[in-house]
Parts: structure tokens; C-alpha cells; sequence
């Protein structure tokens, strides 16, 4: 499984290691059964959200992208030619993962034009797919932050 570590050292850079991370999936030649799925973790104040925020930006979502804590999910749409739907999962509320499944999880995941992204993933582990893309975020202190990305193949 490939692994990258990333140090960012301001919201900026957190922002573009998102849009580099978006580059990559638009850029990727896929034939994928199954939607594309980024598990994120790490403490309150970590950078998940500025991250999704710039990989947001990058996939042509135009709203703002805000953490949907209070309604779990946000859905937008995308112009990609081979993605078409970008879902913002909060599962920090989550009781347990059959919350999210009772929302139409599995169904999500099946469609190959979704990009799904989960903050607090590591709430419903048990239901995420094998190939999902795991980024694991740390407070450095300051605006400083260490990113690591593992890959599932």
C-alpha cells in the first residue's frame, strides 16, 4: 500500500495538498466498479476540513464547503467526465455505522462517477470499502500540520 507523508505549515498549504490530491484523481485513467471513497481522521482543529475544502475546489464544486456536522451529509455535483457527484460525510455524530447505511451508503458507493469523502471515518471503518483512500491528519501545533495518505489497492 503506498503511503505518502505530507508537512503543511499554513490552511493554504493544507488547501493545495487537497487540490494536489484532486489533480490526481481527475487526472487518474479509471474503469472503477465503485465510487471513489477518501476516509479522513484525526483531532478536532486537524485540517480535515481545509483540505476537503481545496480537493472541493480543485473537483469544480463552486459552494462553500463547510464540515456538515449537524446534517451528516452534503451532496454537490460535478462536471467531470468521470465523476459526476462529490458527497461530504461527517461521521462524527454517527451513534454507529448503521446510521449511515440506513442514509443510502451502500448505494453511494457503488456508483463509479461518486467521489465520497468522510470525516471521522474511523466511526464506520466496518462499512467502508477495501480500496478506500485513508488520510490520517495531526496538529503540529500552529498552522503546522503532518498528513499521511495511504493508498489501498
Amino acid at each position: 500500500m503506498p503511503t505518502n507523508k505530507i508537512i503543511t505549515n499554513s490552511s493554504q498549504e493544507t488547501k493545495k495538498a487537497g487540490m494536489e490530491l484532486a489533480m490526481a484523481i481527475k487526472d487518474g485513467k479509471t474503469a472503477a466498479k465503485y465510487a471513489t471513497v477518501i476516509a479522513f481522521e484525526g483531532d478536532l482543529g486537524s485540517g480535515k476540513t481545509t483540505f476537503i475544502q481545496g480537493l472541493a475546489a480543485e473537483l469544480g464544486v463552486k459552494e462553500n464547503v463547510l464540515s456538515p456536522t449537524f446534517v451528516i451529509q452534503k451532496d454537490f455535483s460535478l462536471s467531470l467526465e468521470n465523476y459526476k457527484n462529490f458527497y461530504h460525510i461527517d461521521a462524527y455524530r454517527l451513534k454507529n455505522s448503521e446510521e449511515l447505511l440506513e442514509l443510502g451508503f451502500s448505494d453511494l458507493v457503488k456508483n463509479p462517477e461518486n467521489i465520497i469523502v468522510i470525516e471521522w471515518a474511523d466511526k464506520i471503518k466496518n462499512i467502508l470499502p477495501s480500496n478506500v483512500i485513508n488520510i490520517n491528519f495531526e496538529n503540529l501545533g500552529e498552522d503546522k500540520r503532518r498528513l499521511i495518505i495511504n493508498f489501498k489497492i
